[in-house]
């Protein structure tokens, strides 16, 4: 047992590498995207999908019982399509087509240009709304798909979140999981500069939410998280994930508050490339 384990965080570590080196190359070759953002998502969307949490096949990507991934911080879409790609919702080569004219891997997530994407996202605070509807549709169809929004932290000072976040516990939603990327900056600065949001878990609980905290780059503490979520009945779940802004580049993480929206230059962009493990 402990040999199957040990390869299958290997595989999924693998995969974390091939996503950074996607994010880095895509946005570099697009001159524009959110490189940052989507580093710091990574681990978290690797065991999503690719450690059978999330019920989804690329071949049908309109099963009415597949789970729902809603991306409502839409400008890490780099990292969703990174991942999707990786899936097999299309080949990995269009990567680099990035906000180029007439490819469907548009600046923010496009529900009708690219499979997979479950809401046209990117006006901050709208994703939680969207992912209550497709909880109520699940309760109201019979069916027993289950609802993952993943939001960021500057996302959080949006009135409308709130106002989600106390919908979904007063109509226990336990079919819903709020997954919060808390990489702590936002577009101007800190957030706990701006806006500080704590104490999270409690504000979450004063809602009829379960919540807890974790390392979002710890592999194994973001698959417990997900077997913790989905045990849990009667409340919708928050699982607030700790992560590193550019995670993966030691330039991006040094200073996230210069690199927001910013892809990397070419000459910066091949040192990233061999820091994260590929190369250039």
């Amino acid at each position: 047992m402990a040999s199957t384990q040990t390869h299958e965080r290997s595989r999924l570590e693998d995969i974390t590498t091939r996503l950074r080196l996607d994010i880095v190359r895509s946005t570099t070759e697009a001159g524009s995207g959110h490189p940052s953002s989507s580093l710091s998502m990574v681990e978290l969307l690797t065991v999503l999908y690719f450690d059978g949490v999330l019920r989804h096949d690329p071949g049908r990507p309109d099963d009415p019982d597949r789970d729902r991934f809603i991306l409502s911080k839409g400008h890490g879409a780099p990292g969703l399509y990174s991942v999707l790609a990786e899936a097999g919702y299309f080949p990995p080569e269009e990567l680099l087509t990035l906000r180029k004219l007439g490819s469907p891997l548009e600046g923010h997530p496009n529900m009708n240009r690219l499979a997979g994407v479950e809401a046209s996202t990117g006006s901050l605070g709208q994703g939680l709304s969207i992912g209550i509807g497709h909880a109520l549709a699940a309760r109201l169809d019979g069916r027993s798909y289950r609802v993952y929004v993943m939001t960021g932290d500057g996302e959080m000072e949006e009135g409308q979140v709130w106002e989600a976040v106390m919908f979904a516990g007063n109509h226990a939603l336990d079919n819903l999981t709020l997954i919060l990327d808390h990489n702590a900056y936002q577009q101007t600065g800190a957030v706990d500069d701006i806006e500080p949001l704590e104490p999270l878990e409690d504000k979450f609980r004063a809602f009829h939410w379960e919540a807890r905290t974790i390392d979002g780059h710890d592999l194994d503490a973001v698959a417990e998280a997900y077997d913790w979520a989905r045990r849990i009945e009667g409340k919708p779940q928050a699982i607030i994930a700790r992560t590193v802004k550019g995670k993966g580049v030691s330039l991006l993480e040094k200073e996230p508050w210069k690199w927001h929206g910013k892809p990397l230059p070419k000459e910066e962009a091949d040192k990233a490339l061999a820091e994260i493990g590929g190369a250039a």
